[in-house]
């Protein structure tokens, strides 16, 4: 029997808890690891609509909205009107945000170590590639 699902789930989920405790160990508390992709994505654009960021981000806007409004509190992101659609609203990072760029980038560098451990470069090239089939097949499915 095949056990991708379960190994990408549980790499998920251990890859998950160890960017917590390394933004922790940055002193980083403004934010955690879901919410860092959040930024992660605002980081390379300047601003986008909540539905650019579910897209990109692969969150549910139900968990999508109630993550923003946390980060808003915390004073990481605004949230403006869209002009061109009164029903959506434009997510735009604060300077605190942009602050702390810098900080998450070695926090993601260091699980990317973790996660090539041992690999050469043919091996993870592969892997990636293999990746990206999957995730296409999720998409089409």
């Amino acid at each position: 029997m095949y056990q991708g699902g379960y190994l990408i789930g549980q790499i998920h989920k251990r890859t998950g808890r160890r960017i917590n405790e390394l933004l922790k160990e940055q002193g980083i508390t403004e934010f955690n690891g879901a919410q860092g992709t959040i930024l992660y994505s605002l980081w390379n654009r300047e601003s986008m609509t909540i539905k650019e960021i579910a897209a990109v981000t692969g969150l549910a806007k139900t968990s999508l909205t109630s993550m923003l409004e946390r980060m808003r509190q915390a004073g990481l992101l605004v949230l403006e009107d869209n002009p061109q659609d009164g029903r959506s609203k434009i997510v735009k990072l604060t300077g605190k945000a942009g602050d702390l760029k810098e900080e998450y980038e070695s926090v993601s560098a260091s699980m990317t170590e973790c996660w090539y451990r041992g690999m050469q470069e043919e091996e993870i090239l592969q892997f990636e590639e293999t990746l990206r089939k999957v995730l296409r097949n999720i998409e089409e499915y």
